[in-house]
């Protein structure tokens, strides 16, 4: 079994540095083409920008923002270059965000994720992701069929028809959130479906926490983890060597002061900021709201990447609920439809190593508010399913939060 995707992967760092480095004045050049880069890097010299220092000059661009600037200028808020046309798969992740899909095989780099975690071709890999409108389901598609392996494209949710589909086809691979992972497995057991075709999976979208990883392993079941956003696909990634995330190749990662451009030092926890050198898709320093540190050393894998210490939080109140983002515009938004409720606060905890959601609402009359509809309305305009509770004015802290992420892991 050929442990590395390819030399890339075990290359001198030095190079590997040099080459990335050496990329940056034709990306920016070719991202100052779309007009929204223009105005972003207005008075930058491409030629300029050729080490990470010229680099951490250069204004981040917020993913937070990126609803808006959407919105003056769609699709893509004059941050792409290339005409919609030009890309294979258009996609619109809640915020919304709108994002394209290059045309080239394996258009957001998870193939080598995918590799590292042992997938191969031949292997039939059930993939949970979303196939509706976000990417999310085309990111793991896409890294496995370009590794040669059968994809079933099942999408989250069917729990029944998916045992089905479980049973007949034999998947030896998963790709999901690690919860969908856990509800399959344990709706297996009740129905007394075997399971055990399942060797290895790459997990994403949800935390990891060493119990559950324990679970699955105790089935048979290698897990790893892989760090994605749809803006530039799988950004790092877990090895057999479980010490951090590798980041992946033709990626730049930063980590910087939380609301600022700044690097920290190494080790020192910060927000993710990425720059991506696809010519068809160049992005410079998105600041994608996420904590993590960058480690030390190399990896006791072979692979001679960047690590960093994989999700560690976020430096914003957006946060990542089974796979899909929930952000403070979007609990406004409830606010908008339901006029009967005061404040709202959206708390996220985890129940039965899964991602719980619910809406505290302060109201003066809980007897006039339907909290079904609520529900509903969290539903739709989130896109998961969440309880509402009802409290009573001045109930909730006076402290800004409109998304509390209380979840503990062990």
């Amino acid at each position: 079994m050929k442990e590395f995707y390819d030399h890339r992967e075990t290359r001198d760092p030095a190079a590997r540095e040099a080459e990335l480095l050496a990329h940056l004045p034709t990306l920016v050049a070719k991202a100052m083409q779309a007009p929204g880069w223009a105005q972003h890097l207005s008075g930058i010299q491409p030629l300029d920008i050729t080490s990470r220092e010229a680099l951490a000059n250069l204004p981040v661009l917020r993913k937070s923002d990126l609803p808006a600037l959407q919105s003056a200028a769609p699709p893509f808020g004059g941050y792409v270059g290339d005409a919609p046309g030009s890309f294979s798969r258009l996609f619109a992740s809640p915020g919304p965000i709108f994002e394209p899909e290059g045309a080239q095989a394996d258009p957001w780099r998870s193939a080598r994720a995918l590799h590292a975690a042992g997938f191969r071709s031949g292997d039939v890999v059930l993939n949970t992701f979303s196939y509706h409108l976000t990417p999310g389901g085309f990111i793991l598609d896409s890294g496995a069929r370009a590794l040669g392996c059968a994809v079933i494209p099942a999408g989250p949710g069917n729990t029944e028809q998916q045992l089905q589909v479980i049973a007949a086809y034999r998947p030896t691979g998963y790709t999901g959130t690690p919860d969908f992972l856990k509800i399959l497995l344990e709706a297996a057991d009740a129905a007394g479906l075997d399971t055990s075709s399942f060797r290895r999976a790459v997990v994403s979208g949800a935390a990891f926490p060493p119990s559950l990883q324990r679970a699955f392993a105790e089935r048979g079941i290698d897990g790893y983890q892989l760090y994605a956003v749809a803006e530039c696909g799988a950004i790092a990634y877990e090895t057999p060597a479980r010490e951090g995330l590798i980041v992946n190749e033709d990626l730049i990662v930063e980590i910087v002061r939380p609301g600022t451009g700044d690097p920290v030092a190494e080790g020192e926890v910060g927000e993710v900021v990425v720059t991506s050198l696809d010519p068809h898709h160049p992005i410079l320093r998105l600041a994608l709201g996420d904590l993590s540190a960058i480690m030390p050393g190399t990896s006791p894998c072979g692979r001679t990447g960047l690590r960093i210490r994989g999700w560690l939080g976020r430096a914003d109140q957006t946060t990542k609920v089974k796979g899909m983002f929930v952000r403070p515009e979007q609990v406004a938004e409830i606010g908008r439809r339901h006029p009967e409720l005061g404040k709202l606060r959206l708390v996220v905890t985890r129940e039965d190593e899964m991602d719980v959601m619910t809406l505290q609402a302060e109201t003066a009359n809980a007897d006039l508010v339907d909290a079904a509809a609520v529900g509903e309305t969290l539903q739709a305009v989130a896109k998961l399913k969440g309880g509402v509770s009802l409290v009573s004015p001045g109930a909730l802290p006076n402290d800004g939060k409109v998304i509390a992420d209380e979840r503990k892991y062990d």
